[in-house]
């Protein structure tokens, strides 16, 4: 009497396989495909295609951000200015270093929420600036400097790092993690201007007094730091804002190519905890593992943790979506410092912050306004762009910032609504971006004054 054949019973679970439909739907809707071999293609390079990839990590963002927006909007919206009201030929930048639970904080987490593409919060080392206009009070923008990724082939390639000299001096290194300027400076190339500060005396000064002696999270030990340059990436794929940043001879960022095209923007915050809720329910160590000083980017691990136990072919982080990686010298020898870690920083050509103002001032943001004044310029006049035009202040509120035509409530459920995606489809394109998002911008419907 013949066998019945034999029967391969697989047991699926159902939190899995829902969790593994919703990633694929989610992928689907974002226009990725799926290569060869399973890594993923993103369906193009463009600003718009990037900014659609970053929609639903902003909407979360804002969404969570709307109670804080609604108690701080009023109070802090006197510090931005108005176009009508900014004279380029009197502008005079000062930066004012950021301290936590003050009200600079919060006017520097409000100017952050502008930006198209989600601000990280940076960790372990950090420093925050606001840069202000001393003729009016207003804020032109901000910057932060925080610690920089462990693998960056960019960087570790251009100095010459192996990976036990980068393991001993990155401690020299910090990123500009969060660098723009708002409405209507950067109609002005504001965002230059502030790029440009940070290759300033008064930030190298910062840093050493801040961080020149203390320990090392990780190591324990105290390396005797020195901030010998920073590192900024744009958001955007290609840069307009660093190229060909440079002031009397003096070069502020150099480019040092792009990065891999690796990293977790596509995933945004609920779907990432419902994968890590699942790691923790079987027991996998990435779960637990968040704690800057732990190793390498924690997200990073888990959801590579969580794709591995789906049985996912290729990588799911591997997106496409590349950055322009640049670095900006602090010491004239910083890359002969960080390569040999012998020396002293030679300082000769690092200004003063109102020094690096006034050249930039000069070369970016008169001849910018003469020209918007002559009807070139292609971004409009700075005259028109403004926080509060974005808001639909009447007069009399642009003054005492006291009344809405539109109510409190109904601007902050338009400022975090996330505009809807414009284009018919996203087509796969292989060309670069030119622009970037690090200049705060509202949505488009809010800047229009859309209701």
């Amino acid at each position: 009497m013949p066998k019945p054949p034999s029967i391969k019973v697989v047991h699926i679970s159902t939190r899995e396989a829902l969790l593994k439909r919703r990633l694929r739907r989610h992928l689907s809707n974002l226009e990725f495909r799926r290569k060869e071999g399973g890594n993923l293609e993103a369906p193009g390079t463009s600003k718009e295609i990037i900014r659609h990839l970053h929609a639903q990590q902003r909407k979360e963002l804002l969404q969570g951000e709307s109670d804080f927006i609604k108690q701080q909007i009023l109070r802090l919206l006197k510090f931005f200015a108005s176009g009508n009201d900014v004279n380029p030929e009197r502008i005079s930048p000062r930066l004012e270093r950021v301290a936590s639970a003050t009200w600079q904080g919060e006017l520097f987490r409000l100017a952050s929420l502008t930006w198209s593409v989600p601000v990280s919060r940076g960790f372990g080392r950090r420093l925050r600036y606001l840069v202000w206009n001393n003729s009016d009070g207003k804020l032109i923008g901000i910057f932060a400097i925080g610690d920089p990724v462990f693998n960056l082939s960019a960087r570790d390639n251009h100095i010459g790092w192996d990976g036990a000299a980068r393991t001993e001096r990155l401690v020299n290194v910090m990123d500009a993690y969060v660098l723009g300027a708002l409405l209507p400076y950067n109609t002005l190339l504001g965002e230059k201007l502030v790029a440009c500060l940070i290759r300033s005396r008064e930030i190298y000064d910062d840093f050493a007094s801040v961080y020149g002696d203390s320990c090392g999270i990780i190591s324990g030990k105290k390396k005797r730091a020195r901030l010998l340059a920073v590192t900024t990436s744009s958001s955007m794929g290609r840069s307009s804002i660093y190229n060909r940043l440079k002031l009397d001879s003096v070069r502020y960022f150099t480019r040092l190519g792009y990065s891999g095209g690796w990293g977790h923007l596509h995933i945004p915050e609920a779907l990432f905890s419902d994968l890590r809720e699942y790691l923790l329910d079987i027991d996998h160590p990435c779960a637990s593992t968040h704690e800057y000083g732990d190793g390498q980017n924690w997200r990073i691990l888990t959801i590579r943790a969580a794709m591995s136990s789906f049985g996912f072919k290729g990588d799911v982080l591997k997106h496409g979506i590349q950055r322009e990686v640049f670095i900006s010298d602090l010491a004239d020898n910083a890359s002969s410092l960080l390569r040999n870690g012998r020396g002293r920083p030679q300082l000769a050509s690092l200004r003063l912050v109102s020094e690096i103002a006034s050249l930039a001032i000069e070369r970016w943001v008169i001849q910018r306004a003469a020209k918007q004044s002559c009807g070139r310029g292609g971004s409009g006049n700075w005259r028109n762009s403004s926080f509060c035009c974005a808001t639909q202040l009447d007069g009399s509120a642009r003054r005492d910032c006291r009344a809405t035509r539109l109510s409190l409530h109904a601007f902050v459920e338009l400022w975090t609504r996330q505009p809807p995606y414009r284009g018919k489809r996203l087509r796969h394109s292989a060309g670069s971006v030119d622009g970037d998002a690090c200049s705060g911008r509202f949505p488009r419907d809010v800047a229009q004054g859309h209701r």
